[in-house]
């Protein structure tokens, strides 16, 4: 005679799918947030007399946003498991095309518009050749990077356009100006944010670059549009580093045939410090924000402490090491809870 094991009936209630905890939910937005708070910590107790002076964090809201709203846009590809390095090269591009728009003698609206429109249509090219070609991304956006920044080299000449108050007052107004007393740099910035936050976390486009991040093939397979999902973020990109590209030179009161360089580092640094997945599928806009303010603040705040200038490379490679190290473990402990329950 077989024994036969018996199973005792389960308790009403065992069985009820438990919400996810708030650890488990925002853990990579809390955690930049701590390591923000401490690191601003740190520079307050080792260089108080500039960290406690208004007019630092004056430099930090009118520098930072130059990078910082591009990681905003570029959390969405890298969310889908993308990669752009072309941005810099898009940034001249579009503003390229406005001071060319701006110099035949049409309105600046008409500019803008043919700035962004520019910036839309390579991130476009983009999308299309990686999402319907299947071809890494890594590869296709550095051959467009000397792609975009030929053409705008070829355009301009190799020359730059001044962008002065006297002859472009309300572009000045808009990227160069302050409300009460706010650089409006930062303004837009957090504007960006708003914006881009809902867009991710609240439309369904949002929720279709999640999915084709976590699982290409089974997006697929649920009738979601992956090629129009990835190419519409990097479309996101390509306008919005045309945007950063107008607010840095008008910033500098000057257009230069190199904007953009120098961008690409502390970008990428930011979204993947800001808790966005280098595997796709997970990331946080809040969190690259803050990340952008925390990579602006690094070298101010290295130097202001009597430290050589030199570390701050270093410092930069230790924060994204251990950041995506960190995130990796985090993430393995929650796949591995998810499927046992513990």
């Amino acid at each position: 005679m077989t024994d036969v094991a018996i199973q005792k009936p389960a308790k009403p209630g065992n069985n009820r799918i438990r919400p996810p905890s708030v650890m488990r939910r925002y853990g990579s937005q809390l955690g930049i947030i701590g390591v923000g708070l401490a690191m601003w910590a740190a520079f307050i107790a080792a260089a108080p007399t500039v960290f406690l002076d208004p007019d630092i964090y004056s430099a930090f809201a009118e520098t930072t946003p130059l990078f910082a709203v591009i990681a905003l846009a570029l959390t969405f590809v890298v969310i889908t498991g993308e990669i752009d390095l072309s941005f810099p090269s898009i940034m001249a591009l579009g503003t390229a095309v406005f001071c060319l728009v701006a110099q035949a003698g049409l309105p600046h609206w008409l500019g803008l518009v043919a700035g962004f429109a520019t910036g839309a249509a390579c991130g476009w090219l983009n999308g299309t050749l990686i999402a319907r070609l299947n071809i890494p991304s890594l590869v296709i956006t550095i051959g467009t990077s000397f792609l975009y920044r030929g053409i705008e080299l070829i355009l301009m000449n190799g020359t730059g356009v001044p962008l002065t108050q006297e002859h472009y007052p309300a572009m000045q107004a808009i990227f160069n100006s302050h409300v009460f007393g706010i650089p409006v740099q930062s303004l837009w910035a957090l504007l960006l944010a708003a914006i881009l936050w809902v867009l991710l976390n609240r439309t369904r486009f949002g929720a279709h670059v999640f999915l084709v991040g976590d699982n290409p093939t089974s997006s697929r397979l649920m009738g979601i549009n992956v090629v129009g999902v990835k190419t519409g973020a990097f479309m996101l990109v390509g306008v919005v580093a045309v945007f950063a590209g107008l607010m840095t030179s008008f910033v500098g009161y000057y257009f230069w045939p190199t904007t953009g360089d120098g961008f690409l580092l502390n970008t990428i640094a930011s979204v993947f410090l800001g808790g966005t997945s280098v595997f796709g599928g997970t990331g946080s806009i809040i969190g690259s924000l803050v990340a952008a303010y925390i990579i602006g603040a690094i070298n101010a705040g290295i130097v202001s402490a009597g430290i050589n200038a030199f570390y701050t490379q270093l410092c930069f490679g230790l924060v994204i090491v251990l950041s995506v190290v960190l995130q990796t473990i985090i993430e393995r402990r929650v796949r591995r809870q998810s499927i046992t329950g513990r």
